[in-house]
């Protein structure tokens, strides 16, 4: 699905409609295109974009993908950024991602998403509100999507810090294996985001270092901003991958100090046991002549020597310390 906003200098007026305003652009100087593209990006449609905005063909098989690394390039009058974004109905880690792409020109800028993008929807409603305006142009709507998209990844992040705080406060008093495998999972996921976030780190940084039209000096503190806000999403997701490790590792660790503990206290029953149970396997031999059993009182002496094992064998246990 094809969507266009038409915005004319002259009398402030954006206009939202189809690709019918291409045209209508075309035969301006100073209107700003913004053409969203919803969808697929079909060979039609790429041989269009291609005639129409000058797109490198190569840049325009790399938005039409469903899977490709975060990147930027500069074509020299306009720039290409692809970005690794959430899916609409993603509110937790564990969640899934769309590429969203564009293309970023002084009197253009062309987006292309594979599925729903909440991103998108923001930035148009903001324009539409007024709270944003295409008159500070593309390159300022373009950083604008790029901190929407940074942002709902904030949120799930955050979410999880909450999350991962009571899942170690649960792994320090019991020892759960589902409460194991969702760390175990949340990890996973991690690592997935960390690669994200250090794309598109590079990604901002190249930008913010060597920046290409549309972006001037002029956008230099929103390109710090962005820059801040994707340093800040990988270094929160750095640090829960640690805390995660750290988790796995302590519940581990415990797991192994309370197997230590039921393995110190069955040592010492069997280390008290076998000289009691090495006495009555003795006396339970059946031989015709054994002295002590024509003893009166040798079931009671044999039963005091247990005793007396038993009572030194404790003794001798909390001395060194191991009870």
């Amino acid at each position: 699905m094809l969507t266009t906003l038409l915005y004319s200098p002259q009398d402030n007026s954006l206009i939202q409609g189809d690709d019918s305003h291409i045209a209508q652009w075309q035969q301006s100087d100073d209107a700003i295109l913004w053409l969203n593209i919803d969808g697929e990006l079909t060979e039609p449609l790429q041989a269009m974009l291609k005639q129409t905005f000058n797109l490198h063909q190569l840049a325009l098989q790399d938005a039409s993908r469903d899977r490709h690394p975060p990147k930027i390039e500069d074509f020299g009058d306009h720039t290409f950024i692809l970005l690794r974004g959430l899916s609409a109905d993603s509110e937790s880690i564990n969640c899934d991602n769309i590429l969203l792409a564009m293309f970023i020109s002084e009197r253009f800028i062309i987006t292309r998403h594979s599925a729903r993008s909440l991103s998108i929807e923001r930035t148009m409603a903001a324009l539409h509100a007024g709270d944003i305006s295409l008159a500070t142009g593309t390159g300022a709507l373009s950083l604008k999507i790029s901190r929407f998209v940074v942002k709902r990844y904030h949120k799930i992040l955050f979410d999880l810090e909450t999350r991962l705080e009571q899942l170690e406060s649960v792994m320090l008093t019991t020892a759960d294996d589902k409460v194991l495998a969702e760390v175990v999972l949340y990890k996973t996921d991690l690592t997935r985001l960390r690669r994200n976030f250090h794309y598109h780190v590079e990604l901002f940084n190249n930008l913010r270092d060597e920046p290409s039209l549309p972006f001037d000096s002029a956008l230099a503190h929103e390109i710090n901003d962005v820059c801040e806000h994707q340093h800040r999403a990988a270094s929160l997701a750095d640090l829960f991958y640690q805390v995660a490790s750290d988790l796995i590792d302590g519940y581990i660790s415990i797991s192994a100090h309370r197997l230590n503990n039921i393995m110190k206290v069955l040592t010492i029953i069997t280390a008290i046991f076998v000289p009691l149970t090495f006495i009555a396997g003795i006396y339970g031999m059946n031989f015709e002549y054994i002295p002590e059993l024509k003893n009166p009182y040798g079931y009671f002496i044999v039963w005091g020597v247990m005793l007396c094992i038993t009572a030194v064998l404790i003794w001798l246990f909390r001395r060194r310390k191991w009870i």
